[in-house]
């Protein structure tokens, strides 16, 4: 199942109807917005007491102000009320509040169309929670991030259909020159709103987590909770806030692409549209990426990746745009790309977005993940208020340096170089992110890694991993391929080389030594190890002792018993294939002497058995299970 391709759930019942139900309210969204943000930018006549330069961030706050009000509420709602009930019900309020905007379009009325904004923001404000805690429930693991990538890559390509059709109907004129478009908008939100409501019927039943639970309307109070709640799980809540400073910086450059097109590029509104659609077509294309980058289960080492493309793209996005001169008329799409450094400026777009797919995608399957399920639908909406928080930050800031007098390319640099602070920062605090990364990059720079049944190894609770020890890169081989952290119990020795001494370290690795050399180190390790399995964590072992010198697999050693006899946990057999004859070998001369003995890119297999009862677990069998796995290749 998990080798197949993640298109495949766009054919089942259990994802499609969800998928095209969010799709056609995220379409919805942008075709309102863009329409909205459009007019008031280059028809603002239509509209008495409306601030062109300021007007799209205004909507963009007031977009945002009912998830900081109400993503408290609505996160109980999802963990309460059966989800397939509950999307119908979100939906039936769209058709009515996009009446609201036809109205408001008709009648060019900014209040109304200010209103129809604050309610759009209320209708994600109560799809967001359903969003992220229905997917758990129809997808096993090894579909999380496929699916999260497919929601992710569909929400962007309906941010860019919805910002075609908005920008282009926006406009539309008479042949005297009467802007008619107004009413086109309205007509096609109600429009896309009855479609989304329609499809929403095939969604299967999705029993509440927690039906008998008792809501608590204060909003303040509960999103008080609710952040405390997110705060159980320390990993979970730094990955919330990684989550929402992406948030920021999204906010910061969709809502400054107008101005940008305007006042920095010299472009009309099909320039806007470009913009944006080049930018949603890279999060989509990163968001669909993720799922063969990371192997098919929640890969954390993707989110620096992320974070440094975003902060490198920034960086050049700001220098491509320095210089450009808006000229005195606005030039449309052939006269923008006519003009030196515009296919730069694309590609800076294109790259900060894609990179913010690697950086989102994993996030959000990593907190689906590791969330309890009674409670995780208010831990997406307390996602949502932090999101929330950093977007009104965003438009803050947006209004505050364009008063200021600071351009938008200084803008988008400041936002690159604090996405640099901020991913430091994060990393410092959650370690396994970078130290993922690091193993992640090593491992695909190498080798051309497969897992077979990597889906044995526990989503969660302890568990004792035993695997054959071929050479010295094992550690960061099963670092990199296991979906949960490891702590690994390691050779004494390692700690004293610096580099490796650090890495390991922060991995959690445990030293241990033989009884002959130090027995008070040999019963830390084992104290450490009950420890570590008392708190739910995978330690992985190497029973044979020491490395192989001749490819074969040595004796298991009793070490794993002793483990299992003071914690009975399961024990998971793994083999690796491939090692064997590496750099990092002992085939032939002495491991890491060789550089270049099998080559970049060769292939590595790692191979994942049934879990075994601790009873059943003897040095004996766990080694027959092993070399069975193996099999003939080293």
């Amino acid at each position: 199942m998990s080798q197949q391709s993640q298109f495949r759930l766009l054919g089942a019942r259990r994802f499609a109807p969800f998928f095209w139900t969010q799709f056609l309210g995220a379409m919805n969204d942008n075709v309102f917005k863009v329409a909205f943000t459009s007019l008031v930018t280059y028809h603002a006549t239509l509209f008495e007491g409306v601030d062109p330069h300021s007007a799209a961030f205004l909507i963009s706050a007031i977009f945002i102000a009912p998830f900081v009000l109400f993503s408290a509420t609505s996160g109980q709602i999802a963990d309460k009320i059966e989800k397939s009930k509950l999307i119908r019900l979100v939906k039936s309020l769209e058709i009515a509040i996009m009446l609201v905007g036809l109205a408001g379009f008709y009648l060019h009325s900014a209040t109304l169309l200010y209103l129809g904004t604050f309610l759009m923001g209320l209708h994600s404000t109560l799809f967001g929670p359903v969003k992220f805690a229905y997917l758990p429930q129809h997808l096993d693991q090894t579909e999380l991030v496929g699916g999260n990538g497919l929601v992710e890559m569909g929400t962007f390509v309906a941010i860019l259909f919805g910002t075609l059709l908005g920008g282009e109907m926006a406009g539309i004129a008479r042949g005297d020159g009467t802007v008619i478009g107004p009413l086109y908008v309205g007509i096609a939100c109600v429009a896309i709103a009855v479609a989304g409501r329609t499809v929403s019927q095939g969604i299967p039943l999705s029993p509440a987590p927690q039906p008998d639970l008792r809501i608590n309307w204060n909003p303040f109070t509960e999103t008080w909770r609710n952040l405390m709640l997110a705060r159980e799980r320390r990993v979970v809540f730094l990955s919330l806030l990684g989550i929402s400073w992406l948030w920021f910086l999204g906010a910061t450059f969709l809502t400054s692409f107008f101005s940008f097109a305007k006042d920095v590029l010299g472009g009309d509104q099909n320039v806007v549209t470009l913009l944006l659609a080049v930018f949603s077509i890279g999060i989509g294309t990163g968001s669909l990426l993720c799922e063969r980058l990371s192997g098919r289960h929640v890969e954390i080492g993707l989110v620096p990746f992320g974070s440094i493309g975003m902060t490198v793209f920034a960086v050049d996005l700001y220098l491509a745009s320095h210089g450009l001169a808006a000229g005195a008329s606005l030039n449309g799409i052939p006269g923008f790309l006519a003009q030196p450094g515009s296919w730069r400026v694309l590609v800076d777009l294109f790259g900060v977005a894609m990179f913010g797919g690697f950086y989102s995608v994993p996030l959000y399957a990593l907190i689906q993940s590791r969330s309890a399920p009674t409670h995780r639908a208010r831990i997406i909406a307390a996602n949502n208020i932090l999101n929330s928080f950093f977007m009104i930050g965003a438009s803050l800031l947006g209004v505050y340096m364009t008063q200021a007098g600071y351009t938008i390319p200084q803008l988008f640099l400041v936002v690159g170089l604090l996405n640099a602070v901020v991913a430091i920062y994060i990393y410092t605090l959650v370690p396994e992110f970078l130290l993922r990364f690091v193993a992640w990059v090593l491992v695909h720079t190498i080798y051309r890694l497969r897992r077979i049944n990597a889906e044995r190894i526990p989503e969660e609770g302890a568990a004792v991993l035993v695997c054959n020890h071929v050479s010295f890169a094992d550690a960061v081989v099963l670092m990199a391929a296991s979906p949960r952290p490891v702590r690994f119990l390691m050779d004494h020795n390692i700690f004293k080389v610096p580099l490796l001494s650090w890495f390991f370290r922060q991995a959690k690795a445990i030293p241990i030594a033989p009884a002959h050399e130090d027995p008070e180190m040999l019963a830390r390790a084992y104290d450490t190890v009950a420890a570590a399995l008392a708190e739910g964590d995978l330690v992985c072992i190497f029973p044979e002792g020491k490395i192989t010198a001749t490819g074969d697999v040595n004796p298991f050693k009793s070490g794993v018993r002793q483990i299992i006899e003071r914690t009975p946990v399961p024990v998971v057999p793994m083999a690796l294939r491939g090692l064997w004859g590496s750099f990092f070998s002992r085939k032939g001369a002495p491991a890491m002497t060789r550089p270049f003995r099998r080559g970049i890119l060769s292939k590595l297999e790692l191979v994942v058995g049934e879990p075994v009862p601790p009873e059943a677990a003897t040095p004996e069998s766990l080694q027959r299970m092993v070399l069975a796995l193996r099999g003939d290749w080293k």
